[in-house]
């Protein structure tokens, strides 16, 4: 397979009938209180993977510059109108098996979730350690195969896959749930060192929403969530890694986005008006609205 299959979300209503009326606010608190206790409080250039339609972005006020990237336009429209149009952030649409940055220039990322939908997991991982600078703090929320539902339904016959083997299980076409140790185990692998792990969503049950204040849901998952250090059996799980520092100095994040091809890698790329052209390979890639499109350029290279 060269290249992975990507979860579209183009089109999708996702923001407003998952989290604006799904009764997701449990949810979406939890993962407030995960960033708050992970990320840094102050940055100068952090990059949000899979940013869809800017739900999460106000949680990064500490930094000077947000980029928002995700593969869906559509998202990132919504995300602009959330947000507004400033020099704090960027809207980039691109494919995150193939990031449109150059290397080292953030000092900081996140992806929640996101990865479920991951293919290659390994690849989109080495894809944002890339960009990252040495010492960078990055964010990843998974969704844990070995928790305690999926464990009650294999007791119980209910389910054919078992939640301790470390496979991920692709339960719907595109959505896979990955075991913590195989997890952490890529990022390992990758060049992170994991500093922090969060169990999240525990109170994930209809009928507990239904019942009980949110915020008293959300007072009892931040109590619980450290217990990710020891074994999370949570749906949602949250990492705070860091990428290895080298021998080298780290390079000066200077809050600077700074582009580089993804069709051929090049590094010397141009921006004029709605454009950003590829010197080495002449792709030119649609800066349309305040949002650059890495997707698709706009016209092939030249022979």
């Amino acid at each position: 397979m060269t290249h992975p299959p990507v979860c579209d979300y183009e089109g999708s209503t996702y923001q407003a009938t998952f989290w604006d009326t799904g009764e997701r606010a449990y949810e979406d608190g939890a993962e407030g209180v995960a960033l708050r206790a992970q990320l840094p409080t102050s940055g100068k250039l952090l990059l949000e993977v899979g940013a869809g339609a800017g739900r999460n972005t106000p949680r990064y006020a500490g930094f000077d510059r947000v980029v928002l990237l995700d593969y869906s336009r559509t998202q990132l429209e919504q995300a602009q109108q959330r947000l507004g149009r400033s020099d704090r952030y960027v809207y980039v649409v691109a494919d995150v098996y193939r990031l449109p940055f150059r290397p080292e220039i953030f000092d900081a990322a996140t992806m929640i979730r996101v990865i479920h939908h991951m293919a290659d997991a390994p690849a989109a991982l080495a894809q944002v350690h890339a960009v990252l600078a040495p010492g960078a703090t990055f964010i990843l929320e998974f969704a844990n195969k070995r928790n305690f539902k999926a464990i009650a339904r294999y007791w119980l016959r209910r389910q054919p896959w078992s939640p301790f083997t470390l496979e991920p299980v692709e339960f719907v076409a595109l959505n896979y749930d990955f075991h913590p140790t195989r997890m952490l185990e890529w990022l390992t692998q990758t060049g992170f060192a994991t500093e922090d792990i969060r169990a999240l969503s525990y109170f994930r049950l209809g009928l507990l929403k239904r019942l009980l204040p949110t915020g008293l849901l959300v007072g009892l998952d931040a109590a619980l969530q450290p217990s990710g250090r020891l074994a999370p059996f949570s749906p949602s799980v949250f990492v705070r890694a860091r990428k290895n520092s080298t021998d080298a100095p780290a390079p000066m994040i200077s809050g600077a986005v700074a582009f580089r091809c993804p069709n051929c890698g090049g590094m010397d790329l141009s921006e004029t008006e709605g454009a950003v052209t590829c010197t080495a390979c002449k792709a030119c890639w649609e800066v349309r609205d305040g949002i650059y499109d890495f997707k698709q350029p706009l016209a092939p290279q030249s022979p």
